[in-house]
């Protein structure tokens, strides 16, 4: 689609317009907008300026009951830019909680495509540099964001999956035992699936802050390792990739917290079921996610991840 230079009022711009419209370096220029695929809470945009990307990201509804935080996604956008991992940030519009980014032209990540041989090194480099970044505006800790989406699930009456109360116990224990020997917590993106990796021929490049916040490295290796569905030989990989060994107490400590990200984003699967306009079955996906934390939580490996993280 292409915009004229003229003057349209406000209540008749979609939001894509008004944001191009309310940026002061682009007037007069020639611009046109496409929208982009594969965002499963925000409506993305490539946006050419006078045949230049950049990239446009509009937050969805409601996205606040998701935890999102646009001012902590916006510093902590900013922050990893300046290690070049994440997209630079060219102009923000608070008023509309827009970013316009970098356009990063590559070639965005699949599961398969990072199950390829040498990925996982190539992942762990890319995490690493990104906890180097200076550290985020707030803190991220899964077990607390799962207490925020039960409260919101019962003041909005939004099912959950059958049982996950009764296992909330187990994951106390999980919380417990990674508390006796903790990692400093560091600057991560606490959300890598595949699609959040854009390769730009060079390295891979990490993108999307949305849950971003200082917290336990091996939670950002772990969530990645479950999200890509990592075998066992992948996430030693990762962990000597990252560690520079493959740690007893860190692949069990990444295979803990593997499991807590099936246990957090069931609920968020949940809500988005609930409040979500996109064609999705959220529903399916917390039952599936769901699904693997239990099969996890009771696997005869359990009490040996527990063990190895105490020791």
């Amino acid at each position: 689609m292409f915009l004229s230079n003229s003057v349209i009022p406000y209540n008749n711009m979609s939001l894509i317009e008004q944001v191009v419209s309310r940026v002061e370096d682009w007037k007069g220029c020639g611009i046109s907008f496409l929208p982009m695929s594969g965002g499963l809470t925000n409506a993305n945009y490539k946006v050419l300026v006078d045949g230049a990307p950049f990239f446009v990201r509009i937050p969805g509804e409601s996205t606040e009951l998701l935890a999102v935080d646009r001012q902590n996604e916006y510093f902590n956008t900013r922050a990893a830019a300046e290690t070049g991992v994440g997209p630079g940030v060219k102009y923000y519009l608070p008023e509309l909680q827009v970013m316009i980014l970098e356009y990063i032209a590559g070639t965005t990540m699949s599961n398969e495509s990072l199950n390829a041989a040498g990925m996982p090194s190539k992942i762990a480099t890319a995490i690493k540099r990104l906890h180097s970044s200076p550290r985020f505006l707030s803190d991220f800790n899964m077990f607390r964001l799962i207490e925020y989406y039960l409260d919101i699930c019962k003041t909005h009456t939004i099912p959950i999956p059958k049982g996950y109360l009764d296992r909330l116990p187990i994951v106390r224990n999980i919380e417990q035992a990674l508390a006796v020997h903790p990692l400093p917590t560091l600057p991560c993106n606490n959300d890598l699936l595949a699609e959040n990796y854009i390769f730009d021929g060079k390295s891979l490049r990490i993108i999307d802050y949305e849950y971003s916040g200082n917290n336990d490295p091996c939670f950002e290796l772990g969530n990645t390792c479950q999200e890509l569905q990592y075998d066992d030989d992948r996430i030693a990989e990762v962990c000597e990739a990252y560690f520079g060994s493959r740690k007893v107490d860190m692949i069990a400590r990444m295979k803990l917290y593997m499991i807590m990200s099936d246990v957090g984003w069931t609920l968020w699967a949940a809500i988005q079921a609930k409040i979500s306009k996109i064609d999705y079955n959220f529903w399916g996906w917390a039952i599936e996610r769901w699904g693997r934390a239990i099969e996890k939580m009771a696997s005869s490996e359990f009490g040996s991840w527990l063990e190895n993280v105490q020791t």
